[in-house]
């Protein structure tokens, strides 16, 4: 495995290293002992899996401390672009946001700390998207970030038309307008 480090601190793409033959594929999907040495002592809880179709638009989605959660994405069949949204209070990349592309093909993870907006949006016909999490879903600590703040300006590599996004994500506000966590 190998793990990238981003333009914001402590944010990491993951890339496995496939094994393939005529038969497919194998690949380590997680080993926690060299997540430790790259990343840091991360303890997941809760594993999470959606189905989306071409359009959906899922984010961009937090929680609040002490239910703030480390995500580490990715997805196994489809492909999408995947964000975070640096929302940590005082920090220097405050507002910014990494983006990249996870697919069925490139294998790739995508390592979000405490303190992040996370979203993304299906790019193919379909896209099953799994993570884990270091913190339990807690209803009542979610916040969100409007997806489409032109503060952050994300390119969602979608028409606006296309998209499709849930009352709530469609109502969430401005990055200037929320708690910094």
């Amino acid at each position: 495995m190998e793990f990238i480090k981003t333009k914001i601190e402590g944010v990491f793409i993951i890339e496995p290293k496939p094994f393939k033959d005529e038969r497919g594929y194998f690949l380590e999907s997680f080993k926690q002992d060299e997540f430790i040495k790259y990343v840091g002592n991360v303890e997941f809880v809760q594993d999470n899996e959606s189905k989306s179709t071409y359009g959906v638009l899922r984010g961009l989605h937090f929680q609040r401390p002490p239910y703030a959660q480390a995500k580490l994405v990715r997805v196994v069949v489809g492909r999408v672009l995947d964000v975070a949204v640096d929302v940590r209070k005082g920090s220097p990349t405050f507002g910014e946001y990494v983006a990249v592309e996870l697919s069925e093909d490139n294998h790739r993870q995508f390592f979000i700390p405490k303190g992040f907006a996370h979203g993304f949006a299906v790019l193919s016909k379909e896209a099953v998207f799994q993570y884990k999490c270091d913190s339990y879903y807690a209803p009542s600590s979610e916040g969100g970030v409007a997806y489409n703040d032109p503060a952050i300006n994300i390119d969602w590599l979608l028409p606006s038309e296309d998209m499709i996004l849930s009352d709530k994500d469609r109502g969430n506000p401005l990055l200037k307008d929320i708690e910094p966590l």
